[in-house]
């Protein structure tokens, strides 16, 4: 039942609301479910696990199907006992329900995100609203919800513990926020924008990637100038792949387009480059994402307006740290005054340098990642490439593990090859093990390297959550990356913001591996909140013990330099200006996208005017522009929420404060227990603002966030 509570109450990730919008061909004949291996209990070690070798998309559509009735099935016994409802024979008898879906939606989702053909893009096409049709029917469920409201209200309630207090509020927040308490002609429209969002949202992500995929940029020898040896292997390890031998490939995706546009000296290709990676979905083609992004945004205001809400952004952040759209953006215009400063302070920087060079260049957008690096070189003789030798994404995986051991007390072990099913080659899968006692806590799963039908990106998921009320059940977690995979035989080596990503990504790994609620729906999270203990995990990147330990030449071996690492923190502060500008230019847009009045507003002019009243600098652009923003048009997990990044870093910068002052720094006991207890194993079993108040003793300050961002603390705050 977990993932749909999630879904109903608007907590999903957009990965899952992704997958969970798909299906099969039509052609494809359904097969009985006793042999259908998505249907099929989960065998072999650790508690059992996804047959990912023997999935068949054949198979898919059938499933699904087959596994939403059974869990309808489920829902109904439930909603017509005669019993008086109580909180064992209504919600935990909901919390064991659902596991026909929970089995299917891992491959569903490797299909969506991982795996992803223009065959499967048909079903998740046509199954979209039948998976939309499917949730209205539970949270439309009059008798389902009646014994819900009944437990929320009933004296049974104040008994209970509090951890069940707070099963039976989201339960019951669940379907009185979407729409359980709408009746005839808004009840049926409510079900019927669903359907409608669910068609839109999938059409949108798939827009994306097809783009993604059509759009390659081949190069002869003759256009390398600039790029670095690792870069260079990559772009033709990646022609290779296309049967492009000979040339070398920067595809559409940020991970091969920001290192051409960091070292290229051809301008023209880097213009080029940078056209094509910001037009997804903005081509004017059959891929086009702007009229299915007005229509989006009509449908979620007429949705939300049935229920009450003056717009969208008020409804989804209700339950959010935030609470309302206001708080969400005070503390975003608080920020954004002095990042634009500073990208002014960076501009003139490089075109100092450019005029210098005698270039004849006033910085564009395109030029932004260039200059950027040669004022990092002169103004802290940094350069990126140098740092990116010590940077082997090998011996960062080490470097994860070690963390993960130090805070967490978890030990990170390769499972025999074969023993565990994979969906790709590539894919690589360890045991999670308590270090002291040996127990046994799940696995680890890392499918690290970009190819064709992958999308773009970094991001973590989970395959199975722990629960402990049923049958105790262990983690499966997984990490997904986009690193351009080198020669055989050769290091991949990665850029220091990648680096950060790999450590974000694989906090909520942790996240989701620290897990001790008994619960299933006690495993999800808010939005504003779920981040940060991702954001907290990449600050261990610059620690010390990991810099001696795992960050060593990927030829000889040696740690990095300590006047190499000098420079790196003296410039932690480097860029600030580009990195916070496109994010909040990003987050900005989104919520004024959703506190807006929809009505014939056109996607690229609202764009224009919001970012012209933000006076936003024309030398840096969203990092999401509004056409390719999957984040917030391909689910609703994000939605109204992008600011969630800051609001959680806001949380996060505190306790790096807390780690900070403490006698073992970043690596004292006692704090990183108060971590875990109170941050990480809880999930959402507490509200995220009194966890956080059990760890910290107070709320977080956004003073540390500006010290971090070395942006001016107002003398009002201090």
């Amino acid at each position: 039942m977990r993932k749909f509570l999630s879904l109903l109450a608007g907590l999903a990730l957009a990965a899952t609301l992704a997958a969970c919008s798909q299906s099969t061909t039509e052609q494809t004949a359904a097969p009985a479910s006793e042999t259908n291996i998505l249907l099929a209990e989960w065998t072999g070690p650790y508690g059992g696990v996804p047959a990912f070798d023997k999935m068949d998309i054949a198979d898919s559509k059938a499933a699904m199907e087959i596994a939403m009735a059974r869990n309808l099935a489920e829902l109904d016994a439930i909603a017509n006992q005669s019993d008086a409802a109580t909180f064992e024979n209504t919600i935990l008898a909901m919390e064991k329900t659902g596991e026909d879906l929970n089995r299917v939606y891992p491959y569903w989702g490797i299909w969506s995100a991982n795996m992803s053909s223009p065959e499967f893009r048909v079903i998740q096409q046509e199954m979209a609203p039948k998976l939309a049709e499917f949730r209205s029917k539970i949270s439309q469920n009059d008798k389902l919800f009646a014994r819900v409201k009944a437990v929320y209200e009933g004296e049974q309630f104040k008994t209970l513990q509090p951890e069940q207090q707070r099963l039976v509020w989201l339960v019951y927040d669940g379907f009185a926020s979407n729409g359980a308490t709408l009746q005839g002609e808004a009840r049926d429209r409510y079900a019927a924008i669903n359907q409608r969002l669910a068609e839109l949202q999938t059409q949108f992500s798939n827009n994306v990637l097809a783009d993604e995929e059509a759009y390659v940029t081949y190069l002869d020898k003759n256009q390398l100038g600039g790029l670095p040896e690792s870069i260079r292997a990559a772009a033709a390890a990646a022609a290779t792949e296309r049967n492009k031998a000979g040339l070398w490939a920067i595809t559409n995706t940020r991970s091969s387009m920001d290192p051409f546009l960091t070292y290229s000296d051809d301008r023209g290709l880097r213009e080029s480059v940078w056209r094509t990676y910001y037009s997804r979905g903005n081509n004017g083609d059959a891929n086009d994402n702007n009229a299915i992004i007005s229509e989006i945004l009509k449908l979620r205001d007429e949705r939300v307006a049935l229920l009450g809400y003056d717009n969208y952004a008020q409804w989804q952040l209700q339950n959010r740290m935030a609470k309302t759209p206001e708080a969400a953006m005070a503390l975003m215009e608080a920020v954004w005054p002095a990042a634009i400063a500073r990208v002014k302070e960076e501009v003139a920087d490089m075109q100092a340098i450019a005029d210098a060079e005698h270039a004849g260049t006033t910085i564009e957008p395109w030029d932004y990642r260039l200059y950027a690096e040669k004022v990092r070189k002169a103004k802290y003789d940094l350069d990126s490439n140098e740092v990116k030798q010590y940077l082997q994404l090998g011996k960062l995986r080490e470097a994860m593990f070690f963390v993960a051991g130090e805070i967490f007390n978890f030990n990170f072990t390769p499972v025999p090859e074969g023993s565990v099913p994979v969906f790709h080659p590539d894919v690589k899968v360890w045991e999670v093990t308590d270090k002291d006692s040996g127990a046994h806590i799940g696995l680890w799963y890392l499918d690290p390297f970009a190819r064709t039908g992958k999308r773009s990106g970094a991001w973590a998921t989970s395959y199975r959550s722990h629960e402990a009320f049923n049958g105790k059940k262990t983690v499966l977690s997984s990490n997904n990356s986009n690193f351009v995979k080198g020669a055989p035989g050769e290091a991949v080596l990665i850029s220091w913001d990648d680096a950060e990503t790999y450590f974000h990504e694989f906090g909520h790994a942790l996240h989701y591996l620290s897990s001790r609620v008994a619960y299933p729906t006690l495993n999800g999270g808010v939005r504003d909140y779920t981040e940060f203990q991702s954001q907290l995990l990449e600050r261990w990147l610059t620690t010390d013990k990991v810099i001696n330990q795992f960050l060593v030449h990927y030829q000889t071996g040696e740690p990095m330099p300590a006047e190499l690492v000098a420079k790196i923190k003296k410039a932690a502060t480097f860029n600030e200006g580009f990195k916070t500008t496109e994010y909040l230019a990003s987050a900005l847009m989104d919520m004024k996208f959703h506190t807006t009045d929809p009505a014939n507003l056109d996607p690229q002019a609202f764009e224009r005017e919001t970012l012209a009243a933000l006076n936003m600098p024309s030398e840096v652009v969203m990092r999401h522009r509004s056409t390719q923003f999957g984040h917030i048009f391909s689910g609703e997990g994000y939605s109204a929420g992008y600011y969630g990044y800051m609001w959680s870093e806001v949380l996060t910068s505190d306790a790096a404060e807390a780690f900070a002052e403490a006698p073992g720094g970043f690596y004292d006991q006692d704090v990183a227990k108060k971590l875990v207890d109170n941050l990480f194993a809880v999930r959402n079993a507490v509200d995220p603002a009194v966890a956080y108040r059990n760890f910290r003793g107070r709320d977080a300050k956004i003073n540390a966030l500006l010290r971090d961002r070395g942006f001016p603390v107002p003398a009002s705050t201090k």
